[in-house]
C-alpha cells in the first residue's frame, strides 16, 4: 500500500467522491483508511451516569484505499505515487509533476 497517515487524498468514487482530506488511519490488512471528513457516520451513545443524556457522535468510518488518491502538491490534482531513489533513499513522489512526498 503507497497511502501513508498524513497524505492528503481525494476520493475518487462512491457517496463523498470529490472530498478532500488527510489520511487519519491506514489498515493494511483489510486494505482501507480513514480519511478525515469522508465516509462519516453517526454513532449513538447511551449515557453513562444517571442525569446526563445520551450523545450522537459522528466518526469517520474506514473506506477502501482503492477509493482515494494523493492530491499533487504542486498541482492540486490527483496522481499516482512512485518510488525514486534519491542520495541512498527510497523516496515516494508524484507521478505527474515528480514532487517529493513527506
Amino acid at each position: 500500500m503507497k497511502l501513508k497517515k498524513g497524505d492528503n487524498v481525494i476520493v475518487i468514487t462512491g457517496m463523498d467522491k470529490g472530498k478532500k482530506g488527510t489520511i487519519l488511519q491506514v489498515l493494511p490488512l483489510v486494505n482501507r483508511v480513514v480519511v478525515d471528513g469522508a465516509n462519516i457516520s453517526k454513532l449513538h451513545e447511551k449515557s453513562r451516569t444517571k442525569g446526563k443524556s445520551g450523545q450522537i457522535i459522528e466518526r469517520a468510518m474506514p473506506i477502501n484505499a482503492s477509493n482515494v488518491m494523493v492530491v499533487d502538491p504542486k498541482t492540486g490534482k490527483r496522481t499516482r505515487v512512485g518510488k525514486k531513489l534519491i542520495d541512498g533513499k527510497n523516496v515516494r513522489v508524484t507521478k505527474k509533476s515528480g514532487s517529493e512526498l513527506k
